[in-house]
């Protein structure tokens, strides 16, 4: 949802007119197009019948990618937004963009801290912990 609204409130914009939102455009679309991917292979339970793939690995590096190329997406933003525009409701809406780009860069930097926690199996829950110490 947040990569939604970067791209949109982006595309709502003269971002032509600037060529660094089409960085932010190409990051925001790309990684959004594939994290509702990833969604879908999960909400079917296709990554079962791929059991062969690192599925926790694949998820950690798509993860880490997204945050690295988000910053550069969030920085980008950030710097290229004007203040003194003309179009009031342009600087708004890429005010507005960087902010959630930013939400976005963070909630991508928090998945890569539970993917790498999956990927190397620390921590586990009650329904996947087992007692090994019987008396």
């Amino acid at each position: 949802v947040l990569g939604l609204l970067v791209w949109a409130l982006i595309a709502d914009t003269t971002y032509h007119l600037h060529a660094a939102y089409g960085w932010v455009m190409f990051v925001s679309i790309f990684f959004w197009i594939l994290t509702v991917l990833f969604f879908v292979t999960y909400l079917l339970q296709l990554q079962l019948k791929f059991y062969m793939i690192p599925w926790s690995l694949v998820l950690m590096i798509f993860n880490a990618a997204a945050t690295v190329l988000y910053i550069t997406a969030f920085v980008t933003c950030a710097a290229a937004v004007q203040p003194t525009s003309w179009r009031q409701w342009d600087y708004n809406r890429r005010a507005a963009a960087s902010f959630f780009a930013c939400l976005t860069m963070i909630t991508y930097g928090v998945s890569t801290f539970f993917s790498f926690r999956a990927w190397k199996g620390l921590g586990s829950n009650a329904a996947t912990s087992q007692v090994t110490d019987h008396a």
